[in-house]
């Protein structure tokens, strides 16, 4: 065990970040465990301890008897740096051992501007970064999370991948290990075979690619009779009772998400033709009101939050939500504890809702047309128009609320500078909206905040053959935004072209762009998705060594009869019907919602959810 040394922890930022220890983190003896699992986030703690998924599966596996899973994070630069000056490797916080001690270290990926930093942890605990190189004395390196549906880039470095939902998935992985470790693991071959052919389980050493002259893929085909030619994702199909956690680990410093979060639903009918989230977790399911109350209740008793969250895709299209809410304040009127209602729809949006809210504290609220122009609107498949907004924030002056954050994409397929110019036209109506109230009725000082970010086509998505917006071109719509706000009541933020470029070539990107990862982290990239530790021009130096142009992955424009490097994953959704959808997108045409007509996705061969209500 390693005992970090206070001189250690007094030369960092944020020390709490390493010490573990807290409220309800689960505590064993590591010697009796058959077992043991290192939950990994590539970032830092306190955005790794606001992501759900790890609460779930950290708590689900530390209630099996021969399982002990800690958890294991990036440390920072300034810890980094203390670590390598006293020899440390990475290590868990539950024990303080060094991860080399553990049987499995599975890493949740969450964005692909996480990659360094998965290459980085590894070099720090002095494994192998490639699968290749690791025998069975190393542990076994899983993946999972929504990056996993195309972890080509970094499918050199992972054992397997576990594709969907977790919660059942890595029991089975976890059972099958047992029984090889108990067969006295001779052959790390014969673990990765055993778990192939669970459902679910994706082995990149199973498959060869092949590639065709003009540097797309040619074939992904199995190399092993144990590997599926196509791998489907696994789904929860009785969300309600699937495992949820009466307990949750309560951090000492702030963490992002500081609250209890209330997982009311999980996937999206509403099919935005960008929003891989909305296609990859089909079907909709939902939780009871009755349950979810028994679950905050027991989060809240546990934490001593004064804060709870309801966590989903569009929280408004919750079908219990006027009940669930109505339970809610019964509990947080009288505790006075807030209640948050992110990803409101702005066409069911309604005052009654926002009372309830603000009952206990008043928050800002974020609308997301996405786009300024109907048309656009119509294109991506949002289903909302001008009147929708009008409306939501007439009710929201109305009701006392001032600080409104407006949420826009740029560079989106068929965008004009029209289009582009229509974002500062909407938020210039939603300003008079506000002085088109009488004085005496509205709350003063009003704060509208206009956010665009740079679009990325998304695999398992409408618009995954799209071309990405060049740099230049983002570069010249934000400027072109920023002139057309004209009212100093208006504040506009933009995110960095640079990171949303680097974003779109590992999203689509295939398996020779591991090799560029390893080298950029050699050349001392790490923690992309942060600013002050963004380097761009390290990561294009890198490419440029490799003789990889990334544009390959970003500017051009794909055919339908293209081989994609993720055409072996099947997330229930049709290839057929995202080539549908993206052709209606061409003619700004829109698809209804799931529940108000099936528009025949393919999700209904999971026999779960919305499909069947």
């Amino acid at each position: 065990m390693i005992t970090i040394k206070d001189k250690i922890l007094s030369a960092v930022t944020k020390p709490t970040r390493y010490t573990g220890g807290e409220l309800n983190c689960v505590l064993k003896d590591p010697s009796a465990a058959e077992v043991r699992f290192a939950f990994c986030f590539a970032d830092t703690y306190e955005i790794a301890m606001s992501h759900l998924g790890l609460k779930i599966l950290y708590h689900t596996l530390n209630e099996r008897s021969d399982t002990y899973c800690e958890r294991v994070f990036a440390p920072w630069t300034d810890m980094e740096d203390e670590m390598k000056k006293h020899g440390m490797r990475l290590f868990a916080l539950e024990s303080g051992d060094e991860v080399t001690h553990f049987d499995m270290m599975g890493f949740t990926l969450q964005y692909e501007l996480s990659y360094s930093n998965v290459v980085n942890m590894l070099k720090l605990a002095d494994i192998p970064v490639l699968s290749k190189d690791r025998d069975e004395t190393y542990p076994i390196i899983c993946g999972g999370g929504p990056c996993a549906y195309n972890a080509e880039p970094v499918a050199d470095i992972f054992d397997f991948f576990m594709m969907g939902e977790g919660e059942e998935l890595i029991h089975e992985v976890v059972d099958e290990y047992v029984k090889w470790k108990r067969n006295g693991k001779q052959n790390k071959r014969d673990y990765l075979e055993a778990i192939a052919e669970i459902e679910g389980i994706y082995v990149p050493s199973f498959y060869d690619v092949e590639y065709n002259d003009d540097g797309t893929v040619k074939s992904v085909t199995p190399n092993n009779p144990h590997a599926k030619a196509t791998v489907k994702k696994r789904i929860m199909k009785d969300f309600n009772n699937a495992y949820a956690p009466e307990t949750i680990i309560v951090p000492f410093g702030e963490v992002v998400h500081d609250r209890v979060m209330l997982e009311v639903m999980r996937g999206c009918l509403r099919g935005c033709r960008f929003c891989q989230a909305g296609y990859i977790y089909r079907p909709l399911r939902e939780r009871e009101p009755g349950k979810l109350l028994g679950i905050a209740d027991k989060l809240l008793s546990c934490s001593g939050y004064d804060e709870i969250s309801l966590s989903s895709l569009s929280t408004s299209d919750f079908g219990g939500l006027r009940e669930l809410t109505d339970g809610l304040l019964k509990i947080t009127e009288e505790k006075k504890i807030g209640l948050s209602l992110p990803s409101l729809r702005i066409d069911n949006f309604s005052l009654e809702l926002m009372e309830k809210v603000q009952k206990v504290r008043k928050t800002g609220i974020t609308f997301a047309p996405e786009a300024g122009t109907q048309r656009l609107r119509d294109v991506i498949n949002k289903n909302i128009n001008e009147e929708d907004i009008i409306k939501s924030t007439d009710l929201l002056f109305r009701g006392g609320w001032t600080n409104v954050k407006l949420y826009f994409m740029i560079g989106l397929p068929t965008e004009t500078m029209e289009d582009v110019h229509g974002i500062a036209d909407l938020a210039e109506k939603v300003l008079d909206v506000y002085f088109a109230i009488p004085k005496e009725e509205r709350a003063k000082q009003i704060n509208i905040t206009v956010s665009t970010s740079s679009f990325v086509p998304k695999p398992f998505t409408a618009f995954q053959w799209a071309k990405q917006d060049s740099r230049d071109m983002l570069i010249e719509k934000q400027n072109e935004l920023k002139s057309a706000i004209k009212s100093r009541r208006i504040r506009y933020n933009w995110h960095d072209n640079k990171t949303s470029y680097l974003e779109g070539v590992f999203a689509r990107g295939d398996r020779r762009l591991c090799n560029v990862i390893i080298k950029a982290v050699e050349n001392g990239c790490k923690f992309d998705g942060w600013g002050e530790h963004f380097k761009f021009d390290t990561w294009m130096q890198s490419f440029e060594e490799l003789g990889i142009d990334p544009d390959f992955y970003t500017v051009r424009e794909r055919s339908y009869d293209e081989v994609l490097p993720w055409e072996h994953i099947d997330v229930g959704v049709s290839k057929e019907f995202l080539i549908r959808e993206n052709e209606k997108a061409k003619e700004a045409k829109t698809t209804p919602h799931c529940r108000e007509q099936c528009s025949g996705c393919g999700v209904k061969s999971f026999g779960a959810g919305v499909c069947y209500e």
